[in-house]
């Protein structure tokens, strides 16, 4: 298979650009590849919404797009033998059995069909007092259900907060060391953290802080001046297991390629077993989900599944088998096995729930690819 097309490429970067330079998006970058072809990082826009042009080496947040990733350190823990998805989430967690939780299995977790909420309802409250990962884990262990496991899909990000902590629990270290030991550092992603640690904060040996590489985002009115926004100190070095991630183009760039089964070098992590069981309609084998939510709106483990009809699409040109997941903060990565391909666009404008401009920029990218 040859590579993008070069003049369409342009066109999609001229796109792009253009959403930038209208004022329509403060900053935002891309990358793609096909077959054995990359490109080079692009970027556009500012480094924070008054400041200076963006970095070369800019940082995003990436919001949702953590999910498939920690999904992914879920898988390899079931790799090695030491859980399985029909385990159910109290023999790692006893305590979330709580008011009728029982029957959550890890599965549920994954497909966003547990029946637990997007957020807790004193999410709000949680974020105020700067309260630490296990308060949200608390929180979800002590609440009731909103439908029965299995019967239904709704997006839970506190599933992800449970998950998170069931990999703590059987790891020995936290989700996020994890997650750096076993995913980033084989794959090079040396700019990817699941929340800042102390150092990044804090010149060492010399003038560079690495938090100054993170790309200021445009918050919604409700996280406008408090310091538990997105930008703040707290957020940034809280590594939410369901959208704390901060990470570069390139770094995930490395994740879509060992994806595709193209890793640089011998990066090899997840298993072909392992992604070819991520990358299904994982709710196709679940008896009481509803069918128009198993035909149209498909989950895989942790990644979302081309939904071409629906209105938070990844563009309107991409191969059934597409899979990738979006990110509140204007973020979409999806990857094309059909076309051997993958796209990764982050932007500083909270893009939901239509992702206008997402869309737009992925139909352009789709249509460089042969």
């Amino acid at each position: 298979m040859t590579g993008l097309n070069s003049k369409r490429w342009q066109a999609a970067c001229d796109l792009l650009k253009r959403f930038v330079d209208d004022g329509t998006l403060p900053a935002a970058g891309m990358i793609a590849g096909c077959g054995e072809e990359l490109t080079e990082p692009q970027l556009f826009g500012r480094q924070t919404e008054a400041g200076s042009p963006i970095r070369d080496d800019a940082v995003f947040l990436v919001a949702s797009i953590t999910k498939p990733i920690v999904a992914s350190a879920a898988l390899l823990l079931v790799e090695r033998g030491l859980l399985t998805l029909s385990d159910k989430v109290i023999d790692y967690v006893p305590e979330f059995g709580h008011k009728g939780k029982n029957g959550v299995r890890i599965r549920h977790l994954l497909t966003h069909s547990s029946g637990l909420p997007d957020m807790l309802p004193d999410n709000v409250d949680l974020r105020r007092q700067h309260a630490p990962l296990s308060a949200f884990v608390d929180g979800t262990c002590g609440i009731e259900l909103d439908f029965g496991p299995g019967r239904d899909v709704r997006y839970q990000s506190m599933g992800f907060a449970m998950l998170g902590e069931i990999i703590a629990r059987v790891s020995g270290m936290t989700c996020a060391e994890f997650v750096r030991r076993e995913l980033f550092e084989p794959l090079g992603m040396t700019d990817s953290w699941l929340g800042l640690p102390d150092h990044c904060f804090t010149a060492a040996g010399s003038d560079e802080v690495f938090v100054d590489r993170v790309v200021e985002i445009q918050v919604p009115d409700e996280q406008t001046g408090q310091d538990w926004n997105w930008n703040s100190h707290y957020w940034r070095m809280l590594g939410a297991p369901w959208g704390g991630l901060l990470t570069t183009l390139a770094d995930l760039s490395r994740f879509c390629q060992m994806m595709l089964g193209q890793p640089e070098g011998d990066a090899t992590v997840l298993a072909p077993a392992s992604i070819a069981a991520a990358t299904k309609n994982q709710l196709a084998e679940m008896p009481d989900i509803p069918d128009v939510d198993r035909r149209t709106r498909p989950w895989g483990l942790g990644w979302r599944l081309n939904w071409p009809a629906h209105s938070a699409n990844f563009g309107d040109l991409l191969s059934s088998r597409t899979y990738g997941h979006w990110g509140a903060t204007g973020t979409v990565l999806w990857i094309d096995p059909d076309r051997n391909a993958f796209f990764v666009l982050l932007t500083t404008r909270p893009q939901e729930p239509h992702g206008t401009w997402l869309a737009r920029v992925s139909n352009a990218v789709a249509a460089a690819l042969p």
